[in-house]
C-alpha cells in the first residue's frame, strides 16, 4: 500500500494531468468567443459543478457498478491505464484526443448554445478518462479515509485549478501563447504515460497475485 504522501502526490499529478486545466484554456475562448464576460462566467460556473457532480458520482458508485458487471479492480486497472496512455500519446503528438472528444463532438459543439454541459463538462472536464481515473484511485484508497481525502483533494484542486485557467483563459494565451500551452501539455503527457504503465503493471501484479502465478 503506498505511503500516504506518495499517493496523495501521485492521485494529483494524474488528476491534473487528465483534466489538463491549461490546455482547457484554448479550446475554452474558442467556444465561448461569441459570449459576453459574464456569460462565460455563468458558463463557468455550471461547467465546474456539473464536473465534480458527475465524478462525485463515479466515486461513490463506481466501484458497485464493477462489482454488479463482474469486473474485477485489476482488470479496470489494466482497462484504464490503456485507455490513459491513449490520451497520454494524443498529447504528446498534440493530436486530439478521442479518450476525451470525437471531431464529430467537437463539430456539433460548435453549433450548440449551452456548451457548459457539452463539450465543457463532459467530455473534456469529466470524460471517460478522467471517471476511469476516478475509480481507479478510489478502488486504490481501499476505504482509507485519509487515502481518500487525499482524492478527494486530488480531484478537488484539479477543479478548482480547471476553473482558475478557464476564468483566466485570454490571459493565459496572451502570456504563455500558443507554444508554450504546447510545450506544456506534452511536458504532461509524458508524466500521464508513465502513469499510465504504471496502473497498467498494478493490475497485472495483482491478477498474478489473484491467479496463484505469484506468490
Amino acid at each position: 500500500m503506498p505511503t500516504l504522501i506518495t499517493f496523495t502526490i501521485s492521485a494529483f499529478v494524474t488528476f491534473l494531468t487528465i483534466i489538463d486545466p491549461v490546455g482547457l484554456a484554448p479550446v475554452f475562448v474558442g467556444l465561448t468567443s461569441h459570449l459576453s464576460q459574464a456569460q462565460r462566467k455563468v458558463v463557468i460556473a455550471r461547467a465546474t459543478l456539473i464536473s465534480a457532480a458527475i465524478i462525485a458520482f463515479f466515486a461513490i458508485v463506481g466501484r458497485f457498478l464493477l462489482d454488479r458487471l463482474g469486473i474485477s479492480l485489476y482488470a479496470f486497472n489494466i482497462a484504464g491505464g490503456v485507455l490513459l496512455f491513449m490520451v497520454a500519446i494524443d498529447m504528446l503528438f498534440g493530436r486530439p484526443s478521442g479518450a476525451r472528444e470525437t471531431k464529430e463532438e467537437e463539430e456539433e459543439a460548435m453549433t450548440r448554445e449551452d456548451i457548459s454541459v457539452f463539450p465543457l463538462a463532459i467530455p473534456l472536464i469529466a470524460g471517460p478518462g478522467t471517471i476511469a481515473t476516478t475509480i481507479l484511485y478510489v478502488g486504490q484508497a481501499s476505504m482509507q479515509p485519509m487515502l481518500l481525502l487525499s482524492v478527494f483533494l486530488a480531484i478537488a484542486s484539479a477543479l478548482v485549478l480547471a476553473w482558475v485557467a478557464m476564468r483566466s483563459s485570454s490571459w493565459i494565451i496572451q502570456r504563455v501563447g500558443r507554444t508554450g500551452i504546447m510545450v506544456f501539455s506534452r511536458i504532461l503527457g509524458i508524466l500521464l504515460a508513465a502513469l499510465a504503465i504504471q496502473f497498467v503493471l498494478n493490475g497485472v501484479t495483482t491478477f498474478a497475485h489473484t491467479s496463484g502465478f505469484i506468490k
